[in-house]
């Protein structure tokens, strides 16, 4: 039972909330003070709501699901746990979510709730439009982004939100066309907007902009004014190639699954934190 809920959770997607610890991580504050419990609770407070809007989408997309080559293997979809059960769970995760992050702040509290109504939305509705659902996805890092920066008291830059804007499409991009390669004829059953988009539309979106993300990034170390930083720069460059390749060798365009199961991509991105952990704190 206990895999089951984890499955359900889709635990593995959390990676996606150590977004928070950017604006902190990158404007040298994350070790001003000691990492304890109360560091963490935006973290914690990000995934118990993101866990939530994962069941409720599981929900709303069980019967699809169910037909999916990968994704009938979900709790939901497979039968493993009934819908009222997953709703109490969603019910309580989003509960705890919000009496964790109540005494984080008040901007804090509104950019989670924000972040859970567009994933509602995305869920329900806007996942079948055609490009308002890879920017639907890219809000919700943003609103990660900013929650981190609500949480810790640092201003996110203009180039890093730019940066991580132009990476979420990427990414979202990249995911989208792995599923149309993966799903082929059978798209349009799994989820229309797959099937709107035109050959090569994909493609052109993601190389536009992996080249637009390694442009602003480069940006955003210049402006640090810190040469050290300037190394990453290949790293990124290097990554944003990697998944492209990954994405058209059929292997998978889920960014989680790819950082995890590609090696060279864990690698460089280990490599990056401490290139620019060092950058950043090294020098102090």
């Amino acid at each position: 039972m206990l895999l089951t809920i984890i499955q359900l959770c889709r635990v593995r997607q959390w990676l996606k909330n150590l977004m928070l610890f950017f604006p902190p991580f990158l404007g040298g504050t994350l070790f001003a003070r000691a990492l304890d419990l109360q560091t963490l609770l935006p973290f914690v407070a990000f995934c118990l709501v993101s866990s939530a809007t994962y069941i409720l989408n599981d929900i709303l997309d069980r019967k699809n699901d169910s037909h999916h080559p990968d994704k009938c293997f979900r709790p939901i979809a497979s039968g493993k746990i009934s819908v009222a059960s997953a709703l109490v769970c969603a019910a309580i995760l989003f509960a705890c979510s919000v009496v964790l992050s109540w005494d984080i702040s008040g901007t804090f509290i509104v950019l989670m709730l924000a972040y859970f109504t567009v994933s509602l939305s995305y869920s329900a509705l806007l996942k079948d439009i055609v490009l308002v659902d890879i920017f639907c996805i890219s809000a919700c890092f943003l609103l990660r982004l900013h929650a981190g920066g609500a949480a810790f008291n640092v201003v996110v830059s203009e180039w890093l939100f730019l940066s991580v804007f132009l990476l979420s499409v990427f990414l979202s991009t990249g995911k989208r066309l792995a599923e149309k390669q993966r799903l082929g004829v059978t798209a349009l059953k799994h989820r229309k907007a797959l099937a709107a988009y035109p050959a090569g539309f994909l493609e052109g979106i993601m190389y536009m902009t992996a080249g637009s993300v390694l442009v602003t990034y480069t940006m955003y170390v210049i402006s640090r004014h810190s040469p050290l930083l300037l190394y990453s720069v290949p790293l990124c460059c290097f990554g944003l190639l990697r998944y492209i390749l990954r994405v058209q060798s059929g292997k998978g365009g889920d960014p989680t699954e790819s950082l995890v199961r590609d090696v060279p991509l864990l690698i460089v991105g280990m490599v990056w934190v401490v290139l620019v952990g060092w950058g950043i704190y090294g020098a102090r």
